[in-house]
């Protein structure tokens, strides 16, 4: 998961001073939404749902960092949940194309085909719900799930459709050999210095 959090571009450090909150906010969402497509395509149920999670933490982190919003880990990943887990079908949809992930050949190829745009788009919806309160004003403090939730909904349908336009323009396809890359790049590390690399 390190390798793909490093993939994403770190725009907390990198934000051109020339571009607003909202515009920088917005590339934010966009780079992590296609970054945790990522992980969706790690064929073992639950571990693409953590990583995943990780992943829209950060992303957190980055709005937040944009907006100048203090950054509670709890409370962020209290307030994920309470968006995720409030949409019934979208909580089903993400455990069961993880879950299906665990019947060997047709199962893998199923989860694989579906989790990458339950995990874009949620990423995706997540965080345009969050540029809109912090532009309102707002902090994790006085955010509320159920007054977004409708939001939420719009914005992960509109998210479907950033991932397939990733997705048919090859960005998908780049970041997915990125960041196979950075793992080997990485793991080569680690093995001439001898340290050992946890997988």
């Amino acid at each position: 998961m390190n390798a793909v959090v490093e993939e994403i571009k770190d725009d907390e450090s990198e934000h051109e001073t020339s571009e607003s909150q909202i515009e920088q906010a917005n590339k934010v969402v966009r780079n992590y939404a296609i970054g945790s497509v990522i992980p969706s395509l790690i064929p073992v149920p639950a571990v693409d749902l953590v990583a995943v999670t990780g992943i829209q933490l950060k992303m957190l982190h980055s709005l937040a960092a944009i907006y100048d919003v203090p950054f509670k880990e709890e409370l962020v990943r209290s307030s994920i949940s309470s968006v995720i887990g409030g949409t019934v079908a979208l909580s089903v949809s993400r455990v069961a194309s993880s879950a299906i992930k665990a019947i060997p050949g047709v199962g893998t190829m199923i989860g694989s085909l579906a989790m990458p745009t339950v995990s874009g788009a949620t990423t995706y919806g997540l965080g345009r719900v969050f540029i809109q309160h912090f532009e309102s004003g707002g902090t994790f403090l006085t955010f509320d799930a159920d007054k977004v939730r409708d939001y939420f909904e719009q914005e992960f349908k509109k998210g479907k459709a950033v991932v397939a336009e990733a997705n048919e323009s090859g960005e998908i396809d780049q970041a997915v050999a990125d960041a196979k890359a950075t793992h080997q790049s990485t793991d080569g590390k680690s093995k001439s210095t001898g340290t050992t690399t946890t997988k």
